[in-house]
């Protein structure tokens, strides 16, 4: 996970870049990777679950879905947490937490301790993945973002990838020990999450300054360019005072943040919660093998993450990287709804290249956007009402599913979320080399903005 640093920055800078990339970057990876099976593992649980604790299909996706709602009421909470006691304490926090809801969610015995603990995974889950993105502002210039988050973010493909056959393997234990395979693949997948925790308490540091794998000048030049850009965008805006937390709300733009992250979401997890059951009709397959067809569109989706992420950085124009990607994905969605299981499973795997690489290039735009001052509560804010699509798409499906007989229906909405989602890109503003401070020039001090001025412009 090394990355090509720009000579523009001092040589000390580039060799702290080149450390982060391959100390810090991994590490959130991994971490990402085990924080997204404990999220969609359940997809894979759902017959055997079902089965044991009477859930109708309704019944399951409200319980996959609840899981953001909790998400969505505590994620900004706990960034303001997370500015309080450092990313180090709170993000070990987090991961210990999850792991051990994920691990009890083995002992599920009914409809309303599966409601409830699925509540307490998206509280515990709530906070890590803006914190994340945060610790990139803060540690990376922003000519390395784009990158650092694509390869971060590629743990979310890496996992929808292995969940698939390392869950089927735990659900074959099913009878051992006298507990049903459900209950092997949560605890076992569970207690990772745990045992990882500590080991990011050892490896992980809050700020540049006290990283001990960084020399002196390294700390120094990398703390230079990173101020740098902050005080750029104070140049753009006329002021050195940071944007207002509650006037973010306010901003056209967050909204359209929030409406594009929600579109992504209902995609993604509508796709991660049914696909296992959308494989299963192909027919004629047992546990491993279902887990191990569903795996295949995610492997083609985790190649489109890297490659996207570095045409993104490279070309620098993320918005029509992004719409490419949103209309790749509801062709894809469209294309399974008319064609055999088999053809339907190709067609599912564009959906996955478009929809999955669409997350982390959308990322790049609020993160230069928002001043780093009030980007953990502006990410926070994004990510936690983004992520109620979540919760809106498996509980459709289910709905759709128990209604219809059939999930059809449901994607052919997913198609229409995307193309909208494509078309709501093109009223962002940034996301393009010209909005870089290098070669944007600074407006007056103290001149008037502009009725087309939106504002906090990108870094």
């Amino acid at each position: 996970m090394s990355a090509a640093v720009p000579p523009e920055h001092p040589p000390a800078a580039r060799t702290a870049i080149r450390k982060i990339f391959r100390r810090v970057v991994p590490l959130f990876f991994v971490m990402f990777v085990a924080n997204y099976v404990d999220r969609v593992n359940l997809g894979f649980a759902q017959d055997q679950l079902r089965a044991d604790i009477g859930l109708s299909a309704a019944a399951f996706g409200l319980g996959a879905g609840i899981f953001f709602v909790a998400y969505a009421l505590f994620e900004v909470p706990s960034n303001i947490l997370m500015e309080r006691f450092g990313p180090k304490i709170w993000l070990t926090h987090i991961m210990i937490s999850w792991g051990v809801v994920a691990t009890a969610m083995a002992f599920v015995d009914s409809p309303a301790t599966f409601y409830t603990l699925r509540f307490l995974l998206g509280a515990a889950e709530a906070g890590f993945f803006p914190a994340v993105i945060y610790y990139f502002s803060r540690w990376l210039p922003d000519s390395h973002r784009g990158r650092a988050t694509s390869l971060f973010l590629m743990g979310s493909g890496t996992a929808t990838v292995i969940v698939g056959p390392i869950s089927g393997a735990l659900l074959d234990l099913h009878g051992i020990g006298g507990h049903s395979g459900w209950q092997w693949m949560f605890f076992v997948e569970g207690i990772f999450s745990v045992v990882l925790g500590f080991v990011v308490h050892r490896f992980l540091d809050s700020r540049i300054e006290s990283a001990s794998w960084l020399t002196a000048d390294e700390k120094r030049e990398l703390v230079a360019v990173i101020d740098a850009e902050q005080d750029a965008r104070d140049a753009r805006r006329g002021t050195a005072a940071p944007a207002s937390r509650w006037r973010l709300l306010a901003d056209p733009q967050m909204l359209l943040f929030l409406w594009i992250y929600f579109a992504i979401n209902v995609a993604l997890y509508a796709v991660t919660f049914w696909l296992p059951s959308l494989v299963d009709d192909i027919g004629g397959l047992n546990d491993i093998q279902v887990g191990l067809v569903s795996s295949v569109p995610w492997l083609c989706a985790l190649v489109a993450v890297y490659v996207s992420g570095r045409v993104s950085d490279r070309v620098g124009r993320r918005r029509p990287l992004l719409i490419a990607l949103l209309l790749l994905g509801g062709t894809g969605t469209l294309l399974a709804v008319f064609v055999s299981p088999w053809a339907g499973l190709g067609a599912l795997c564009l959906a996955a290249m478009g929809f999955k690489p669409a997350s982390p290039i959308f990322w790049t735009i609020p993160q230069s956007y928002l001043d780093a001052r009030a980007a953990a509560p502006g990410i926070a804010l994004v990510n936690s009402l983004g992520n109620l699509g979540g919760f809106v798409a498996p509980t459709a499906f289910g709905i759709i599913e128990d209604t219809t007989g059939s999930t059809k229906a449901g994607l052919v909405g997913l198609t229409v979320v995307g193309f909208l989602a494509a078309l709501s890109v093109l009223f962002l503003h940034g996301g393009g080399r010209n909005d870089h401070p290098r070669t944007r020039r600074a407006p007056t001090p103290g001149a008037a903005r502009t009725p087309h001025d939106p504002g906090p412009t990108p870094a």
